[in-house]
């Protein structure tokens, strides 16, 4: 039956259009156009000319038929071209793919093949790694294998001899590509705000990485919806810590632009650049992944700039943050948002909101609040808790585990060709995260584990993040991560790998493990203990997470942990 109006007005051209980010650009070029945009070293773009410079690319694109169907890669580290794709290439109707630069060649051969890229913009430093790929493709093709249009960026900051090397490979320099393209171009936005404007891959550590792709309306929602739950002013100056890669910047790429504020590129994160480029550019805000909050509170004196000049804010997302970092950031002058997401939900879609009741209460506690990933998005319709067997909301105790599932306009259209896995993650009207949290009785989800982390020792489940939280307390841990290991008596049970701080003495580790051992009898139940503790750096993605499935691997070559005395 149709749903009646009050009313029988239709749709028009005055009073409809798709919702698209790109339209922000075209504003802030014309509100603001002499402010500062893009700066990366001595490089400096105003709105206006970032404008033209997109204007230019679709143009550039468009004249070689790249347009509605089509999709560009973009491997690069954070620099101005990788910001200008993220309007140039769906200006002209294509999809933009940023692809991860810490991947290796044949992952991202998969990635160019399965996503059909039709071109290529790759920076100077990762085009062997392009080449590679590519080969890798053409080997596979068995003589059917169509070349992508292949653009290098160069960068004054690299070797120019790599550059000189694309050239005679017969790439096109990113600049001249830019020459060849309209600064007038009169770019469409889409007619549908489902069309697809960007596609990026999952991690893929247990199979084929799955293709998330994101439509314009989600783009668009979730770029007004960041600087809304985050307090962000027009004209915030924005440093790129967080790859652009990653969830297209959390849509910072785009939210950016609709704030008129200024990006500043940072090539490689380092806590001595992040202090640095907040003296210098007078940066206001930062997202980044714990593990780099980590790095600026445990920097050397001499890379530091304190006390900060002014209060920065910063939000963090894409593994629960320890309390205790959270704590030494605020020590530090850094105001810490947490947020939490997933590349499927646009980046961060929930975040701890901070209530002002919080104000009076201890640190340590304000710290442990902060910690909870806290509520849905202003632009997220439904989040909750429900329980694996059942499917039911789980009770707001704070201690019943359940999937957090969410439902709404910021969750992808889909895994690009892959039914199966879109049938599994929409099950029963929901997103399914894969994550297992709890609801607390202020209605705020905590996540305890991912499903495949759970430790399940003599029946009991333990929570790897919990233990890890704990391990961050001990004065001699830098960073830590916990897996289930075999366990001759108890089927599994906790295996920490710790990288310690760099002064410590690390002469004794037998000694080290059995204190941080005896440091976490302290603060948690006896069979959370890992009965297990291994020194070293820890395997990280690009965007900082921890890869737990290769220290998963690494607890399986030890073999069981031999009948334990607890």
């Amino acid at each position: 039956m149709a749903i009646r109006d009050i009313d029988d007005l239709p749709k028009k051209a005055a009073n409809y259009t798709a919702l698209t980010p790109l339209w922000f650009l075209e504003r802030a070029a014309k509100v603001h156009p002499s402010r500062k945009a893009v700066v990366h070293g001595s490089h400096t773009y105003t709105w206006l000319q970032t404008y033209q410079r997109c204007c230019r690319l679709a143009s550039a694109l468009a004249k070689r038929s790249v347009g509605a169907g089509s999709t560009v890669a973009v491997i690069a580290p954070n620099i101005p071209a990788t910001y200008e794709a993220h309007f140039g290439i769906p200006m002209c109707g294509a999809v933009i793919n940023p692809v991860n630069i810490r991947l290796n060649a044949s992952t991202i051969a998969f990635l160019l093949g399965h996503s059909q890229s039709a071109t290529v913009i790759v920076d100077q430093e990762f085009f062997t790694l392009a080449e590679d790929s590519l080969k890798i493709m053409k080997e596979k093709s068995q003589g059917h294998f169509n070349p992508p249009l292949l653009v290098v960026v160069a960068d004054e900051a690299c070797d120019p001899e790599a550059l000189r090397y694309a050239l005679r490979q017969g790439a096109i320099e990113y600049e001249k590509f830019l020459e060849s393209g309209d600064p007038d171009f009169a770019w469409k936005p889409p007619q549908d705000e489902w069309q697809s404007i960007a596609l990026g891959y999952t991690s893929g550590t247990t199979a084929s990485p799955k293709g998330v792709v994101l439509h314009h309306r989600g783009a668009y929602l979730m770029s007004l919806c960041n600087p809304l739950v985050w307090g962000m002013n027009e004209g915030a100056i924005y440093l790129w810590t967080l790859p652009m890669f990653h969830c297209n910047g959390w849509c910072f790429t785009w939210a950016i632009a609709a704030l008129c504020g200024t990006n500043i590129c940072l090539r490689q994160v380092t806590a001595k650049g992040v202090y640095s480029d907040i003296a210098k550019h007078g940066v206001t805000h930062f997202c980044a992944a714990p593990v780099v909050l980590n790095t600026i509170v445990n920097a050397a004196p001499e890379d530091t700039i304190l006390p900060l000049p002014h209060v920065v804010h910063v939000m963090t997302a894409g593994a629960a943050p320890p309390p205790a970092v959270l704590f030494a950031m605020s020590r530090k002058g850094f105001r810490v948002t947490h947020t939490y997401g997933l590349s499927e939900t646009y980046g961060p879609s929930t975040i701890c909101a901070w209530k002002p009741e919080w104000d009076s209460l201890p640190p340590d506690t304000q710290a442990r609040l902060n910690a909870r990933q806290g509520v849905r998005y202003t632009t997220l319709e439904c989040l909750d808790v429900i329980s694996t067997k059942t499917g039911e909301p789980v009770p707001a105790d704070g201690k019943t585990m359940g999937e957090i599932v969410m439902r709404g306009n910021v969750v992808m259209k889909g895994y690009l060709k892959n039914p199966k896995a879109n049938e599994e993650t929409f099950a029963n009207g929901w997103f399914h995260s894969g994550d297992l949290g709890v609801k607390h009785q202020d209605g705020y989800i905590e996540i305890k584990d991912r499903s495949k982390d759970i430790i399940i020792s003599g029946g009991e489940n333990i929570s790897s993040v919990e233990v890890e939280n704990s391990l961050y307390l001990h004065p001699a841990v830098l960073e830590a991560s916990v897996v289930a290991r075999a366990d001759e008596r108890w089927g599994e049970s906790p295996c920490a790998f710790v990288t310690l701080k760099p002064e410590v003495n690390k002469s004794d580790e037998q000694w080290l493990a059995e204190d941080i051992m005896k440091f976490c009898k302290s603060k948690m139940p006896a069979y959370w203990v890992p009965k297990s503790v291994v020194f070293g750096p820890l395997p990280k993605t690009a965007t900082g997470k921890i890869q737990k499935h290769v220290l998963r691997a690494k607890a399986q070559q030890l073999g069981p942990v031999k009948l334990s005395k607890l």
